[in-house]
């Protein structure tokens, strides 16, 4: 009776705001669907959700171990009794898991890294040690190593710039890097291509450590002897399992022989805590670091090389194991071939509270809440799958075989996927396919934050008002209707639904205000998150609402709730953004070409550094951007014609909504990205030298940044054609409409 009687309340006020129509639903259908919604949100339980937590979290979970096992059967045996039909979708798996890890400094002093994280009393989880995976680097090739530091910073692409203009290279070296600024993978990545023989990577106190503020267990930073585990895979070229590259990893798979598996490091790996990294840099002479590159160790960062000089050995276990996907569907009433799909990964590195954990409890209340309103008469119209998945830390493997797996199917049947992968508490943070922000921007409306008593949307434009990087994206804060959702790179469970099948995809989560510390580490316990992230789940049940309410909405709307306006700005911002790199680069590169000629920077150079200037490079030429220019134009007029269309209340068929749902399709090509074929979507990739950071065109832009100028005017005419594709779609169904 409580329910109904707060429902009925909700739905009053939402009447008396006047709120406006739901995208895909006409005024009536909106109203039915806020009262559904309203429902939904009385069922959900912060107590059930932090009763979860705790439960899934109290053993590290790794994929391959018993306590990963055993928390997949009981999700299946959750969603069994909630009413749904569950499969345990099992794939075979190379993980290597490690037998030696060795790190010490011979000269030119002696030092031994201890390699281990401690145990605190003031959290009992962290002696909670079985099955434990130690600190390691996954996918690290096995190596025994010996050689000179070199630090690298952060390990990117600008920061072996400054190291050739110090006349230093890591050519038979050892690099060690920062955790930070770019995906770990791309630090031993970058590194064995500048002729290093194996990479450290440590988490230094100024990022994440006591220069941020107090460590745990008085705060949430890192502890000094935490080290960040984490996948090395190199999933810019392909993620999932390392031997089936596009096909699911079924027992009868055909697989690669190690050997050439193509994303495993070239050169040994190894993670570090910033206890084990104080004695290796302080060990460090040579030239002092710039500025920029200090850390927050009391002692002088230098470049090296040596004299520190460094021992590694690693050796892995290279093991077959099963990976379990608890797939959880239940059946629509209306449209049961069309599939909404909502994921979250179950599996951890460790404990996982937080990562991927406080996710998978939000997915795991909405489900119960869905099945709840299906028993009450109210089931979905389309089918909804929800997913638990596993494999995920090491390279999005649980999902990318099923992708693969299922690839067929998924192209025809699913209308969209929802992801979420750990949350914490502050603002909402969502990004993805732009034909789904409009959407999501009446989600965020309609949610209210629950500190601050005001729609999620109006506290994320308050921020963005304030804290946004650039003058645009400020003013486009005040004066935008809508908030951009951000383009999707990497880093979890949506990369093969988006980027290798295209299909309409979506991220969310909380942040900004449940501060850091534990991500990968032994840390990340409940005891860390209930008391630092998002104590009594109070944004986890936010999520829930938000991410219940977009799986309703895909669910029920009678139109799909696609709108294409949005997506002509953002690509028309990206084609701009792509002009701007051009110009800018060229500028820059003419005007450092002169100097050099002039003899400004030898002369400017303090003679008793080792800095040099930088090298003369070959100038931009000026790329002809008109086919991308044209198909914008006719993206955008496209897009208003079918704002039109529905602006008229047109009812939409079955066919309309297949046409819908299948069109972000058109923007992917089968022949992939150059040099790597698996991603397919020539709007959003994760970058090569990025991995988690998105590109956007990225073969227009990945051309440009990586100086292969004759590449460029055949990656314009690509991405044109892709997007012309799309407006093709759009002028179908507007016709089709009409008539």
């Amino acid at each position: 009776m409580q329910h109904l009687l707060l429902a009925a309340v909700l739905v009053s006020i939402a009447g008396a705001a006047g709120a406006e129509e739901i995208l895909g639903f006409n005024a009536a259908e909106s109203e039915a669907q806020r009262s559904l919604e309203a429902d939904f949100d009385a069922q959900l339980s912060k107590q059930d959700m932090d009763a979860w937590l705790k439960k899934f979290s109290v053993r590290p979970h790794h994929v391959g171990s018993t306590a990963g096992k055993e928390n997949a059967m009981l999700i299946a045996d959750m969603f069994r009794s909630w009413g749904y039909d569950v499969e345990i979708a099992e794939y075979e798996i190379l993980l290597p898991t490690p037998i030696t890890r060795e790190l010490e400094l011979v000269a030119p002093s002696s030092f031994t890294a201890s390699l281990e994280e401690d145990s605190l009393p003031e959290d009992a989880s962290t002696s909670v040690r079985d099955e434990l995976l130690p600190p390691y680097n996954a996918f690290s090739i096995d190596g025994d190593v010996e050689a000179e530091l070199v630090f690298v910073n952060y390990g990117r692409p600008e920061d072996y710039e400054i190291l050739e203009r110090h006349g230093i290279d890591v050519v038979g070296k050892i690099a060690i890097a920062k955790y930070g600024k770019t995906w770990r993978g791309i630090k031993p990545k970058l590194a064995g291509e500048k002729g290093a023989i194996a990479t450290i990577i440590y988490s230094d106190p100024a990022d994440d450590g006591y220069g941020a503020g107090d460590v745990y267990p008085k705060g949430p930073f890192k502890h000094a002897s935490a080290v960040q585990r984490g996948s090395v895979m190199d999933m810019p070229t392909y993620p999932g399992d390392v031997l089936t590259p596009g096909i699911g990893a079924t027992k009868r798979a055909k697989r690669l022989r190690i050997k050439d598996a193509e994303t495993i490091t070239k050169i040994p790996v190894l993670p570090i805590s910033e206890r084990d990294a104080l004695p290796l840099l302080a060990a460090m002479e040579g030239a002092v670091v710039p500025p920029e590159w200090r850390g927050g160790f009391p002692i002088t960062y230098h470049l090296g090389p040596g004299p520190a000089r460094v021992h590694l050995k690693v050796k892995f276990n290279w093991e077959t194991v099963t990976a379990y996907n608890v797939i959880a569907t239940l059946k629509g009433s209306d449209f049961p071939d069309e599939w909404v799909i909502r994921g979250n990964h179950h599996d951890g590195w460790n404990h996982g509270a937080a990562d991927p954990l406080s996710g998978l409890v939000a997915l795991l209340a909405e489900a119960r809440s869905v099945a709840e309103l299906a028993k009450a008469g109210h089931a979905p119209k389309r089918t909804i799958i929800y997913a638990a998945w596993d494999a995920e830390e090491p390279g999005l493997i649980g999902s990318t075989e099923w992708v693969e797996h299922h690839a067929r199917d998924l192209k025809k049947h699913a209308v969209a996927y929802l992801n979420t992968d750990g949350n914490s508490r502050g603002f909402i943070s969502i990004g993805g396919s732009h034909v789904l922000e409009r959407f999501f921007n009446q989600i965020m409306a309609d949610v209210r934050d629950p500190r601050m008593d005001i729609s999620l949307q109006d506290r994320r434009r308050a921020l963005l008002k304030l804290n946004a990087k650039t003058d645009r994206e400020k003013d486009e804060a005040r004066n935008r209707a809508d908030l951009r959702i951000y383009p999707l790179g990497s880093g979890s469970d949506y990369t093969p639904f988006l980027q290798h099948l295209g299909i309409a995809s979506a991220n969310m989560g909380f942040s900004g205000e449940g501060a850091g510390g534990s991500y990968h580490t032994l840390y990340d316990t409940y005891e860390h998150y209930s008391t630092w992230r998002d104590p009594g789940l109070v944004y986890g049940e936010v999520l829930a609402q938000v991410a219940g309410r977009a799986t309703l909405r895909l669910a029920n709307a009678p139109r799909l709730p696609f709108e294409f306006k949005g997506l002509a700005d953002n690509i028309r911002l990206y084609i701009t953004e792509l002009e701007e790199l051009a110009d800018k680069r060229r500028k820059d590169i003419e005007l450092r070409n002169a100097l050099i000629d002039d003899g400004t920077y030898a002369a400017a150079l303090d003679p008793t550094k080792t800095l040099g200037p930088p090298k003369r490079e070959e100038s931009v030429p000026h790329f002809n951007f008109a086919p991308l220019k044209n198909a914008m134009d006719r993206l955008q007029n496209a897009a208003d014609a079918y704002h039109e269309t529905v602006a008229a209340g047109a009812a939409p068929s079955p066919e309309v909504n297949e046409m819908l749902y299948s069109s972000e399709r058109l923007l992917t090509r089968d022949a992939g990205l150059r040099g790597r074929t698996w991603y397919k979507h020539h709007i959003y990739a994760p970058g090569f030298y990025t991995g988690y950071g998105v590109k956007t065109i990225p073969g227009v832009r990945e051309a440009i940044e990586q100086r292969e100028y004759d590449a460029v005017q055949e990656q314009v005419e690509l991405a044109a054609r892709v997007i012309d594709r799309m407006s093709q779609r759009i002028e179908s169904i507007v016709a089709m409409e009409a008539n």
